[in-house]
């Protein structure tokens, strides 16, 4: 089974977690897409709702949410993710992944959107101290 670094940010408290994503967890993420909310409890996080917003795979490919499927494709780009245009009209042939989560991926970039009882300050405030 593959492994996934899951950067999870807190909008409430402008701070982003590093959550490491083996075995289950890395298989409750499988088969989601980009844009996809997902219950916080396949990663540990009771009570909780998560969004994914984002991808990118082991060399580094963005995935694109309004790009179904699994594969890599060369898009001719004007704007949005993967390409960011240096003067207007500016338009750029790159490869983007599809939304669709796969055991390609080494990075997945989620948001909170539902809190649970717990904060997350208490889920990270143990590791956070074992490390000092």
């Amino acid at each position: 089974m593959t492994d996934f670094k899951v950067v999870l940010s807190d909008p409430k408290e402008g701070i982003s977690y590093k959550v490491e994503a083996t075995g289950g967890m890395a298989g409750a993420l499988i088969g989601k897409s980009v844009g996809d909310i997902i219950a916080g409890d396949a990663l540990g996080f009771a009570g909780y709702q998560i969004a994914i917003t984002g991808a990118t795979d082991k060399t580094g490919i963005p995935a694109r949410r309004d790009l179904p499927g699994l594969t890599r494709r060369k898009l001719l780009l004007a704007n949005g993710t993967g390409f960011r245009p240096t003067y207007d009209g500016q338009r750029r042939r790159m490869t983007i992944r599809g939304a669709e989560i796969n055991e390609d991926f080494v990075q997945i970039n989620a948001k909170v959107v539902g809190y649970g009882e717990k904060s997350l300050k208490d889920y990270f405030a143990p590791a956070e101290e074992a490390a000092k």
